[in-house]
């Protein structure tokens, strides 16, 4: 009779631990789907792409200009009404850092406008108006400049960069990066802008 119970306790001990193995293999595969299935959607359907920054149009909204020949100087005093757009194409809201919009002249820093930090929610486009003033000191200070406005035009280039970070999933943070460059021309003497000619890039 003895012999029986410890043979039945040794059977019912041994489905015991056969259960509890079962359940642990099943947690086990659970858990692996799981992470699996969340790779497969960071990479996918929520894989992490650059916002996308757009120079709309570019306006000439004041401009004072004249020459005193006597003295051999040029004052000038331009305003630049800058229009952009920022789309956001993740399916995830994207965060973006304080950053600024610049205006060069030869190369050279010659106006600048904040693009103070926001959010982009999913698919979203942000419209976003800059107001960049020619720092007329820098323009005289490159030899060059007379020339240009002998000829009646500045070649000038608008610069824009947007940085941030995409949160996928709430693990995984990517940095994004969108910038828009576009060149352009300041005709003086009717007080216009033309000749513009943008390019975008975008970087992981």
């Amino acid at each position: 009779m003895e012999e029986e119970q410890r043979g039945s306790s040794a059977a019912n001990a041994l489905k015991r631990r056969r259960k509890r193995r079962n359940i642990c293999f099943g947690m086990m595969g659970v858990l692996i789907f799981i992470v699996i299935l969340i790779l497969i959607l960071a990479f996918t359907v929520f894989k992490p792409k650059d916002p996308i920054i757009t120079t709309n149009s570019v306006f000439l909204s004041n401009l004072r200009f004249s020459v005193d020949l006597a003295r051999l100087r040029v004052f000038l005093n331009a305003t630049l009404d800058v229009d952009l757009s920022i789309k956001n194409p993740n399916k995830v809201g994207l965060k973006y850092t304080d950053s600024a919009a610049q205006l060069n002249y030869r190369g050279q820093q010659v106006g600048e406008a904040p693009i103070p930090a926001g959010n982009i929610s999913a698919d979203e486009t942000v419209p976003m108006n800059l107001t960049l003033t020619v720092m007329a000191d820098r323009l005289v200070s490159d030899s060059r400049f007379f020339s240009d406005v002998s000829g009646g035009q500045l070649a000038l280039n608008a610069f824009a960069k947007v940085s941030g970070k995409v949160n996928i999933l709430k693990i995984f943070k990517i940095h994004v990066v969108s910038s828009s460059s576009c060149d352009l021309t300041v005709f003086l003497f009717n007080s216009s802008v033309g000749d513009q000619d943008c390019k975008y890039k975008t970087k992981l």
